[in-house]
């Protein structure tokens, strides 16, 4: 078999910019599903954060109630005392009134929290709806960018595909069969050029015997990684 290092050359450019092309192709579903990710998690925390503000409201609102109650509780237990006919009832009164003081105490420092969490959540809730926002603003850029570019970079690969059809029908016959084995395993990784005295793919080195083949255009394969080689555009072949 023997196979010319240019007509290596044009396969290698061709699979290499084909590999680019369809690596950009896969990549564009991929960034899509990447920002509507984004939104999908931005929302998720928006709920919670909305649902926790809410939470923190009710239970705020819930303890004023409470203290609303227990303030009239004193009120009541203040007319109470003031009918007391024994010192033992009006001690106990007393006793309850202090209780009941000390605990609306304790809930209206509670509240005054509460208040500040909710503050605070409220902040959360402003932050979260932001994030969506942007997120959503950055899915419908990706999305314009992907329905702008994926056109042009499918025509390019049909153009290309065509220009490796093409290149192919050119090959011999003898040698045709080898170069699909490699090429529909490693595509744009199928060729690799003799970078010194090593293989430009691996970094392996290349005997000087299998150097002097590719001079004589015979089909060299890199024992290493499997590369079908070929020698620099501004090598002399055919044994000079």
């Amino acid at each position: 078999m023997s196979i010319t290092a240019e007509a290596l050359r044009e396969l290698h450019r061709i699979h290499t910019q084909l590999g680019d092309l369809r690596e950009r192709l896969a990549r564009f579903p991929k960034q899509l599903l990447a920002r509507e990710g984004a939104v999908k998690r931005f929302e998720e925390i928006l709920v919670k954060a909305q649902a926790d503000s809410k939470a923190t409201r009710v239970a705020a609102d819930q303890k004023q109630l409470s203290l609303k109650s227990g303030e009239l509780k004193i009120a009541d237990l203040q007319v109470k005392l003031n009918g007391c006919k024994t010192n033992r009832e009006y001690q106990a009164l007393k006793d309850q009134i202090a209780a009941d003081e000390m605990a609306n105490s304790v809930l209206a420092d509670e509240i005054i929290e509460g208040l500040d969490k909710i503050e605070e959540m409220q902040k959360l809730v402003v932050e979260a709806q932001q994030h969506v926002t942007q997120a959503k603003e950055e899915l419908v850029k990706t999305r314009l960018v992907v329905e702008s570019q994926q056109a042009s970079v499918q025509a390019d690969v049909v153009r290309l595909e065509a220009e490796l059809a093409a290149a192919e029908a050119k090959l011999p016959d003898d040698f045709r069969v080898a170069y699909q084995r490699v090429a529909n395993v490693k595509g744009s990784d199928a060729m690799a050029t003799v970078d010194g005295e090593t293989c430009s793919g691996c970094n392996q080195h290349i005997t000087p015997q299998r150097i002097n083949e590719l001079r004589l255009l015979r089909v060299v394969v890199c024992t290493s990684c499997g590369r079908l080689l070929y020698l620099p555009e501004d090598t002399r072949v055919g044994g000079k």
